[in-house]
């Protein structure tokens, strides 16, 4: 990871793979915790979509993703069973061919003492022409990084490693401050306001998210920018906007 702050804007898209997410068998984890890592990385997650196991659908999306955004991270579909065929939408993707790669078989030989490598395991081990691997720390089977897209498991606690194991590969972006103002007024009290100060302050990302299941209804205020300057002054001015929006429900 660079230690430099960088000055571009650095974007990421999640792809997530797998029919036990689409039918609810499964619930996605993984969403959360990549939407935290880029955070962390400075990386503007800007899209996340979740595709059923089909190789032209996973190539397809793939390919829309990786030339709209600086990295694609998918998560799902490596393991050693029929319908884990991430790894050859990837390849089809790419356009290039999908064989057993000998470096993969010793990481999985690597990591347990005896690992005899049967149908499955060797499943595990078949890498796009080109790739390179992703170290896995839990169950040895290996990621995939072909270009800017990177290739995770589906399991939360192997993927949350693999994230790991490719940090220091990513660029980092601008920074993003962030301010929140909390309110007992309604959204819709807000609402115009709200909007019309959105439009004063482009580069300052203006968000409302209401707060139900509490004692008291509440309405939060996120205001995110790279300009810490300008999300001070933006910030400041939804607080006077909360503050005359609670006079006047005060008045009625």
């Amino acid at each position: 990871m660079s230690t430099n702050q960088s000055e571009k804007r650095v974007t990421a898209g999640m792809l997530v793979v797998g029919d036990e997410i689409l039918s609810g068998r499964t619930k996605d984890q993984n969403i959360g915790t990549v939407a935290d890592f880029c955070a962390e990385m400075n990386i503007e997650l800007c899209e996340a979509r979740i595709v059923a196991d089909e190789i032209e659908e996973i190539a397809d999306a793939i390919n829309a993703m990786r030339v709209k955004y600086t990295y694609i991270f998918t998560t799902g579909g490596i393991g050693p069973t029929h319908d884990d065929i991430t790894a050859d939408a990837v390849a089809h993707a790419f356009g290039v061919e999908l064989n057993v790669d000998d470096h993969a078989i010793k990481m999985m030989q690597d990591r347990f003492a005896d690992y005899p490598m049967n149908e499955g395991r060797l499943r595990m081990a078949r890498i796009p022409e080109g790739g390179e691997l992703i170290a896995n720390t839990v169950s040895g089977a290996p990621g995939i990084h072909m270009e800017n897209v990177f290739v995770m498991a589906g399991v939360p606690k192997i993927m949350q490693g693999m994230l790991n194991a490719i940090a220091p590969k990513l660029e980092t972006g601008i920074e993003v401050f962030s301010a929140s103002c909390d309110s007992q007024v309604g959204e819709s009290s807000l609402s115009e306001p709200l909007a019309a100060l959105q439009n004063a302050y482009p580069t300052v990302k203006i968000g409302s998210y209401p707060q139900m299941g509490l004692d008291k209804y509440m309405t939060q205020i996120v205001l995110r920018s790279s300009d810490e300057a300008l999300l001070a002054e933006a910030t400041q001015k939804v607080r006077d906007i909360i503050d005359a929006a609670t006079l006047q429900k005060l008045k009625i």
